[in-house]
């Protein structure tokens, strides 16, 4: 079964309903959110479909710069496909999620093409079924989102954010009660300094969270190392990283509890199931990272963590624009905080081209509002210390 076509369908996706930072400004999702997805086209008639993120309009110039070398390809050979690709853009440089994004939409739709040639579901593939199904958390700003989560029966919920965090985490946990699990994401724009990011974390140590995400910035491995040694939680990360390399001293060094691999940007479903067997040998659980990718990738990270056996939980936004159902044919069944896993051929999803193509890419950058200090949002700074800091984790009634 040979590549005859790669054809990549760029998208603007409209805003989601709600995310973990709502109550303090606009995520930059609100305005520039693209999704890009491929199909690849067989010589057998069968098609495939794939799902690339990292900076969607960079990556859908990178399939259309890829493809020649790809067309006449053996699909079975995803292992050497997915060198060549990292050959072909070695002389960039090291091109980050970009690359690895282009290359996470052709893996995945080879693994969809593979499997459907067998009629088999690629959860099959990749080794078969740990778990039927998979749990998932959602975001919530507030306790009114909290609460509506918990009423639909999901068992987890994330707030977001360093504004009045550690009192909107204090009122969640009061309001959804010891049996939800939480999680907190400190994730910039600006991005906490080490010691701002320790005092919070020992903040929130009494709310037993399931994992602390991305307290500081993911190049700063020292502040990481502060940080284990400091705070008594789970730590979680690795959404912006693209390669195993990147993701090793992470897990070398004992940083991390939860690695967080984003679905679109992480070389595909092949370099995922390396870094779950990576993570497996460090007693380390996977959380895959979804919350600006659409649906293709969402199906692809159900199956992989139906699979391994460190699968920890699934991040859904929900409510999610509402276009996201329409944009493909079959659907996730999700109910009572439990992702069931496809068990249709490939992937269990087809895209709605028509649908796509109404809505043409017009912004792929923004930059969020509502992290930085008072007054001072226009210098954009990357990291910045928390003032006043008398406030920093104070458990106060959020306003």
């Amino acid at each position: 079964m040979k590549i005859t076509a790669i054809n990549g369908h760029l998208m603007q996706a409209g805003a989601p309903g709600h995310t973990g930072w709502s109550a303090t400004g606009k995520s930059a999702l609100a305005t520039s959110r693209n999704w890009f997805f491929v199909t690849i086209e067989t010589d057998t008639g069968l098609v495939g479909v794939g799902e690339g993120s990292g900076w969607p309009r960079l990556v859908a110039a990178a399939i259309q710069d890829l493809s020649p070398l790809l067309i006449g390809e053996n699909v079975r050979d995803v292992e050497r496909i997915g060198q060549k690709i990292r050959v072909a853009i070695m002389g960039h440089g090291q091109t980050g999620v970009v690359g690895m994004g282009a290359l996470a939409a052709i893996d995945m739709a080879l693994w969809d093409l593979n499997a459907k040639s067998l009629h088999v579901p690629v959860s099959v593939l990749l080794g078969g079924t740990v778990r039927p199904q998979i749990p998932y958390y959602v975001h919530a700003a507030n306790v009114q989102a909290a609460e509506k989560a918990i009423a639909k029966g999901i068992k987890g919920v994330k707030v977001g954010g360093t504004h009045s965090i550690v009192e909107r985490a204090y009122a969640i946990r009061a309001a959804v009660g010891p049996e939800v699990d939480m999680m907190v994401d400190l994730h910039g724009p600006p991005w906490l300094t080490c010691a701002d990011a320790i005092a919070i974390g020992r903040e929130l140590e009494p709310l037993n969270l399931l994992f602390l995400e991305e307290p500081i910035a993911p190049d700063d491995l020292n502040g990481w190392k502060r940080i284990r040694d400091k705070v008594a939680l789970p730590l979680a990360g690795g959404e912006r990283m693209a390669t195993l390399a990147e993701m090793r001293p992470f897990l070398e060094n004992g940083l991390v509890d939860v690695v967080q691999p984003d679905t679109g940007r992480f070389g595909g479903l092949t370099q995922m199931k390396k870094l779950a067997a990576m993570a497996e040998a460090c007693s380390v659980m996977v959380a895959p990272h979804s919350g600006s990718l659409g649906p293709v990738a969402e199906f692809a990270a159900a199956h992989l963590m139906s699979a391994i056996p460190n699968a920890l939980i699934m991040e859904r936004l929900d409510p999610d624009w509402e276009g996201r159902s329409s944009v493909i044919k079959g659907a996730l069944v999700c109910d009572q905080g439990l992702i069931t896993v496809p068990t249709f051929e490939g992937l269990g999803v087809g895209l709605d081209l028509d649908f796509i193509a109404q809505f043409p890419s017009e912004r792929n950058t923004a930059i969020a509002t509502g992290g930085w200090n008072k007054g001072t949002q226009g210098e954009t700074v990357f990291t910045q210390t928390r003032r006043p800091r008398s406030s920093l984790v104070s458990r106060g009634n959020p306003k």
